[in-house]
């Protein structure tokens, strides 16, 4: 190989490397910085003079977890589930019944501290009256392949007596709070009411039959809490260290029986807090230097880093450079090893990509490590011969 050729291809392979490192600027994934600080501002109850179609403003934060027009993000059994005008769809029919309670699970991550909100509508298609469904958190997938989930549910029907309610999937607890009721479940597993939100009646009067209504699910440690329409229903404090979860999957039910419709729309999500280890937390916070990067074993010269700096506020990230600014939101899990951070860039709320990855911070210095877009999460902080980024930040001096 001449010096000529040597040289082209050089410059060929340093032209890949910029032309990947400003793909991934663009996508807004050179962020690093987890923070052990809770997700986004404190969260009040909703205001009661407002629907959530209304109230977009206070929406804004959320990450939308459907677009209204297909169920990417989602699996389930396909006879029975399915988009119609707008709206996540599940039905059953005498051609076609769900065998036993299945459910449309979210497969883009899990929850855990959470505030969801969506509209739904249930209608019965039968003589009996009957329709019901629920929205699970916090769960498990019992039956992978049947779609069977198990776990805290926000409950929902067409009669008088469930929608509102906290039950629970394939429990022993079942009925965990009935409409109205302020609950502790203690240590002991045993049920004790403690106080009163309001007559079960006067609460159901405010959930329109046949129509949307709107349904609020806020899960913070052990406390969990359901609104309807504006309406505080359930609260629980759960103790119950057998039964109880503090993370898990999301899923839609369609219960077994005669014939049903349920939609749901609007669904999003907004996280609350992050998971971390004692002594991590407002380490994180502040202005980041990125002093260093490298992609497939390959590193970009510092003096194109000169003028990348990121910073960290709460749960949401803003890369800027001298081409632009570029943010996403992120959390992570400091109990596992190495401490592991998943990234969402884009706008919040917006579904966007997902990236799995691994940090460290000693100090003033701090260093990601992550994989491909839907690739594995890396084990090592270690770019050779894979599709792995590594981003090194010093702490900017106040």
């Amino acid at each position: 190989m001449t010096n000529d050729e040597r040289m082209t291809k050089f410059e060929t392979r340093k032209g890949r490397m910029r032309s990947r490192c400003a793909i991934l600027l663009a996508a807004g994934v050179l962020f690093p910085a987890p923070t052990a600080v809770i997700f986004g501002q404190p969260v009040g109850e909703p205001r009661t003079d407002l629907t959530l179609l209304q109230d977009r403003p206070a929406a804004a934060s959320f990450r939308s977890l459907f677009d209204g027009k297909d169920l990417a993000g989602w699996q389930g059994h396909p006879k029975l589930w399915f988009v119609k005008d707008g709206a996540i769809t599940g039905q059953t029919t005498a051609e076609n019944p769900a065998k036993k309670n299945t459910f449309l699970i979210w497969t883009n991550g899990t929850v855990d501290d959470f505030e969801f909100r969506c509209s739904f509508r249930i209608v019965p298609n039968n003589d009996q009256g009957f329709a019901n469904s629920g929205i699970q958190f916090r769960s498990k997938v019992v039956d992978a392949d049947d779609w069977v989930v198990g776990g805290y549910q926000a409950d929902m029907e067409a009669g008088p007596n469930y929608t509102g309610t906290l039950y629970e999937e394939g429990s022993p607890r079942q009925t965990l709070a009935q409409r109205g009721e302020k609950v502790v479940w203690g240590k002991d597993c045993r049920k004790q009411i403690v106080g009163s939100l309001g007559d079960a009646g006067a609460l159901q009067a405010a959930i329109k039959p046949g129509d949307w209504n709107d349904y609020v699910i806020i899960a913070e440690g052990n406390h969990l809490r359901e609104f309807i329409n504006g309406k505080q229903t359930v609260d629980v404090t759960d103790d119950c260290e057998e039964h109880r979860a503090t993370n898990g999957v999301l899923a839609l039910q369609l219960h077994a029986g005669p014939p049903m419709t349920v939609q749901f729309k609007d669904l999003r999500i907004k996280n609350l807090s992050l998971k971390s280890a004692a002594g991590v937390g407002p380490d994180f916070q502040g202005i980041w230097q990125v002093t260093g990067m490298e992609n497939s074993g390959t590193a970009l010269p510092p003096a194109e880093l000169s003028s990348v700096s990121l910073t960290v506020k709460g749960n949401s990230y803003r890369l800027a450079s001298k081409n632009g600014a570029l943010s996403g939101i992120f959390s992570v899990d400091a109990a596992k090893s190495p401490k592991q951070v998943t990234l969402r860039p884009g706008e919040e709320g917006s579904d966007g990509i997902t990236l799995m990855g691994i940090y460290e911070l000693n100090g003033s210095r701090l260093r990601i490590c992550y994989g491909a877009p839907g690739g594995e999460c890396p084990t090592d902080f270690k770019t050779d011969n894979s599709e792995r980024t590594l981003i090194t930040c010093k702490r900017k001096e106040p």
